[in-house]
């Protein structure tokens, strides 16, 4: 069972007296307040109307935090193949919860001796025990083997469509091949079915689920403040990418890299060519980022705009200005140890899953 340190999700009581951890920032002192902890590689966390929320665990399990700050693990949660990077991964509420009570999950999905990033939805009951009616609306073309590079967030798109990354599963030359749904973002319509401006429908020999293709590991997927998709993507040794991604476009991955092997050989043709997109901004070394979430400003104004990552690698969140999209502040603590999601919660705090310390924490100011 999980300890909860925080008795709800508004007002933050807590059980016993305490002061929580302070880390300095350019806004000023931050507080991280653990919420919950002792979770199993958490991955995921969503926010439902009320002061709940979902956080999902790899191994396939989802639990449900009420506002109270009462736990409790929710059934109905499709077959999960828990091996290597893949599992239970992403949670989307989608914004019209209140009335249709929709969750996503993706996730990977057994085929055969081998796993594939999937997509499901189902309906969360009304005491948010069980997700019923659960159905796949989508996985990826089965032929991938080994347990590397699932991508797997998911975004309400602005218009209502739904947008996945899906990793190259470990075999980059497939990023290039539209034949494929490695090393892809998808887009789909609410039940799964292609919407019929998806750029490649109709185009022989590719997936039309493609909305763009050659990324190596996608990791992180958000919306900007004008309804634009960017994505946070994992290189090899050096060359993690932030991408706005742009209908139909190719992003490079393996022809073009600002990192290399691991072996240290060269990756492709070099850092740049004509029809592939370049990054929004790269880090070398690798961070390993993941979660992400553009600023609204609502508690530290200056920070507007501003995209957060999650650092898998280093233990820290980046901050990234969001005009230039340089990197220009870490904030690093023992609370931020490889972080896997971020998100902005509904009163303007930050919120952060800490695979390191199996715990989620909000941040406010001092």
């Amino acid at each position: 069972m999980k300890r909860l340190l925080a008795v709800g999700l508004l007002t933050f009581s807590l059980t016993l007296p305490t002061i929580a951890p302070a880390l300095d920032s350019s806004a000023g002192v931050l507080r991280l307040n653990a919420v919950v902890s002792d979770l199993d590689e958490p991955w995921s966390l969503g926010f439902l109307p009320g002061g709940a929320m979902l956080i999902t665990e790899r191994d396939g399990r989802l639990l449900h935090i009420a506002a109270d700050g009462q736990i409790g693990e929710v059934s109905g949660v499709p077959n999960v193949r828990n091996a290597g990077q893949g599992g239970l991964l992403d949670v989307m509420i989608p914004r019209d919860f209140a009335t249709s009570r929709a969750v996503y999950l993706s996730f990977a999905k057994p085929q055969g001796r081998s796993e594939g990033t999937a997509l499901a939805v189902g309906t969360l009951n009304a005491d948010a025990t069980a997700l019923q009616d659960v159905r796949v609306i989508f996985e990826m073309a089965a032929g991938s083997s080994g347990g590397r590079h699932f991508g797997s967030r998911i975004v309400e798109g602005a218009e209502g469509h739904i947008f996945m990354t899906i990793g190259d599963r470990g075999d980059g030359d497939q990023a290039q091949n539209l034949a494929t749904h490695n090393g892809t973002v998808i887009r789909l319509n609410r039940d799964g079915s292609v919407p019929a401006d998806n750029p490649f429908v109709g185009q022989s020999g590719a997936q039309p689920e493609v909305w763009s293709y050659g990324h190596r590991n996608a990791q992180g997927a958000t919306l900007d403040a004008q309804g634009d998709l960017w994505v946070v993507e994992h290189g090899a040794r050096g060359g993690d990418e932030v991408n706005k991604i742009t209908r139909g476009a190719n992003y490079g991955w393996p022809v073009i890299s600002y990192g290399r092997h691991y072996s240290g050989l060269k990756i492709g043709e070099g850092t740049e060519k004509s029809g592939m997109k370049q990054p929004r901004h790269y880090w070398d070394p690798s961070i390993a980022p993941s979660g992400m979430v553009f600023y609204s400003g609502r508690l530290w104004p200056e920070w507007q705009g501003d995209l957060f990552v999650g650092s898998l690698k280093f233990g820290l969140i980046s901050r990234l200005d969001g005009d230039t999209m340089q990197e220009v502040e870490r904030l690093q603590s023992d609370e931020t140890e490889r972080v896997r999601d971020i998100r902005e919660g509904p009163d303007g705090a930050l919120w952060f899953l800490s695979v390191g310390n199996g715990a989620l924490y909000r941040v406010t100011p001092d």
